[in-house]
């Protein structure tokens, strides 16, 4: 017979799964806070999410999709932890984490918590400062353009796409072609 005093096994391992679940629950949602919604591959946590508001400054969403949208960030990261030469992926961790110290040295917050227009000084500010920030700048605008432009999204949805450009006639007579072209 069970001791309405007494508490089962299956209770308290219910219990205890439940508060543990909302506990996990809890820090789970204090580190979303602080880390991006993907999981770097190259960079910390810290720089990942400089990064992702970064290219989101640099290409907003507006009647096409942003940068974050399309995967901009993530394209960054591979490209920082696979095919960038090594100074280069020393210049965009420093710059990343240089743009964290700047931000949070001018307006006391990292730089992904900060405002757009804020953001945007920020970067405004690398584009036109010297040597390090503006190659930091550069390079990453330019990985921000590459991984755009090259997702599906930006090609087809940013960029006017037409995968059949004219129609296709497979078998045309040579004389309707006339002389072939040398460039």
């Amino acid at each position: 017979m069970l001791n309405a005093s007494r508490i089962s096994r299956r209770d308290a391992f219910g219990g205890l799964a439940l508060s543990f679940g909302a506990l996990s629950f809890g820090l789970a949602g204090a580190a979303a806070a602080q880390s991006p919604a993907w999981a770097p591959l190259a960079l910390t946590p810290a720089q990942a999410r400089a990064l992702d508001a970064a290219a989101e400054v640099i290409i907003p969403a507006t009647d096409t999709p942003g940068a974050r949208a399309v995967g901009v960030p993530q394209f960054i990261d591979r490209a920082v932890g696979n095919w960038c030469e090594k100074a280069q992926a020393v210049l965009l961790r420093s710059g990343l984490d240089r743009l964290d110290a700047d931000a949070r040295a001018a307006n006391g917050a990292a730089f992904a918590d900060l405002t757009p227009a804020q953001q945007t000084a920020i970067l405004t500010g690398y584009d036109t400062a010297g040597a390090p920030q503006r190659a930091f700048f550069i390079t990453l605008r330019e990985l921000a353009t590459i991984g755009y432009f090259t997702s599906k999204p930006g090609a087809t949805v940013a960029l006017r796409y037409d995968p059949y450009p004219g129609a296709y006639r497979g078998c045309v007579p040579l004389k309707e072609i006339g002389r072939a072209w040398a460039t």
